[in-house]
């Protein structure tokens, strides 16, 4: 099974037929989808400027869908690794129950679904680095009340998630499942409220 690199190769590859190459950006999405797969296509064709269904798209397009997506997946990265630094430290010093950033952070490991979006069709629309700076600065904070990505304040509690957690604060701007970690007891509390109000 190809890694994220080699797929990514190939999509730059003007040898390789348009067909293989925009296969090939598709499949680096089951490596790394930062709003889950199909929000994450989504993303990237409209910042790109090709439809998700288009099967011909300028491969300069491809590529720059690739380019994003690479961008984002160092910032992940280089938060992953940090991580686990931060992790073996603190074992090392005898703190070896994790907290609840850590139990985020093994939902989302390789950065799928770091993010999520349920609908596909409502996300963030700013860069996916952006993004998820905005999302690992609000993990290595205080909590707040709003969401971290785009400063909403209408969270939103909702069941059924195509996810785990399959339940949890949503954003009714941007559409992420925002992290609990970064969200006050009362943040928590009033989505929880906001999701009585609307099945009432």
């Amino acid at each position: 099974m190809a890694g994220f690199r080699s797929l990514a190769r190939q999509v730059r590859d003007p040898r390789c037929d348009l067909a293989l190459r925009r296969y090939s950006l598709r499949k680096c999405l089951e490596r790394f989808a930062p709003y889950g797969h199909r929000a994450t296509w989504d993303h990237l064709c409209g910042r790109a400027g090709f439809g998700p269904e288009d099967r011909s798209p300028d491969p300069a397009r491809l590529v720059a869908a690739l380019v994003e997506l690479e961008q984002a997946r160092a910032v992940w990265l280089t938060y992953e690794a940090d991580f686990a630094e931060r992790r073996k430290k603190e074992k090392h010093d005898g703190l070896r129950r994790p907290g609840s950033v850590d139990d985020w952070h093994r939902m989302t490991w390789g950065g799928f679904g770091v993010a999520w979006c349920d609908d596909p069709r409502l996300h963030p629309r700013e860069p996916l680095a952006d993004v998820l700076h905005r999302l690992i600065s609000a993990l290595e904070r205080r909590p707040g009340s709003v969401c971290p990505v785009c400063d909403g304040e209408r969270l939103v509690w909702r069941h059924g998630l195509d996810h785990e957690p399959s339940a949890g604060p949503v954003c009714a701007d941007c559409g992420i499942l925002v992290p609990r970690p970064v969200l006050t007891e009362g943040a928590l509390a009033s989505a929880r409220r906001e999701r009585l109000l609307m099945s009432a």
